[in-house]
């Protein structure tokens, strides 16, 4: 394990993605990669009564077929924000920290952002101070296509990878989750799953979520 990681801007990034927050000195987020659909640059899985629901930022199409991550706007359309914050309503109202955060969460879906990659960051500071981590978090000032003095989890964090297969050094910790009886436990979803169920605790599962290197 090096002391730097470099991850891909994410909204509401699964808990594996805050493991890495945890447990790295410094984290580096890639703000000039290509976008792309279809990863969690947009997207987010929370735990609805029916199971995983996919939650998606639409973006704004561009004229640049290679479009940077920082330069991608957020679309309006769909009337999005008032979706999304529906659906956490309907998944979480019942969990034990909802109403602790829910007026601060709230005013990220009220106020209008122009770039998602500042979206994304913000939301990022914001779940660290509720759960009490100040990561190093260092916007990149250029692409590079291999990271030597860091470990580079761009690709790797991704909803179409197998944690299982493509990161050994994270163990998904079980925690409470409001519909585990009916779906039973649920792992790697959106760390807003984690905020709302475990509040100040989330720190614990991020911890012990983190397999030592000695062990893989």
């Amino acid at each position: 394990m090096k002391n730097e990681v470099i991850l891909g801007s994410a909204y509401l990034a699964p808990v594996e993605y805050y493991t890495k927050l945890f447990a790295y000195p410094s984290v580096r987020v890639e703000r000039y990669d290509h976008y792309m659909k279809q990863t969690y640059r947009n997207r987010c899985v929370i735990a609805s009564a029916d199971g995983p629901l996919v939650l998606t930022i639409p973006t704004e199409k561009s004229d640049d077929l290679k479009c940077v991550m920082k330069d991608v706007r957020i679309s309006d359309h769909g009337n999005w924000r008032h979706v999304h914050w529906n659906a956490f309503v309907a998944a979480y109202k019942h969990s034990p920290f909802f109403d602790y955060y829910a007026d601060e969460f709230h005013r990220f879906f009220e106020q209008k952002y122009e770039f998602l990659f500042e979206f994304n960051l913000e939301l990022c500071e914001w779940v660290c101070r509720q759960i009490d981590m100040e990561p190093r978090l260092i916007p990149t000032e250029e692409y590079m296509p291999e990271v030597e003095c860091a470990d580079d989890f761009r690709e790797l964090i991704h909803p179409k990878r197998d944690y299982r297969e493509a990161d050994k050094a994270f163990f998904p910790k079980p925690y409470y989750q409001v519909f585990d009886q009916k779906l039973g436990f649920l792992p790697n979803l959106s760390v807003i799953d984690l905020l709302f169920n475990m509040g100040p605790e989330s720190l614990l599962v991020l911890r012990d979520s983190v397999r030592a290197f000695n062990e893989i």
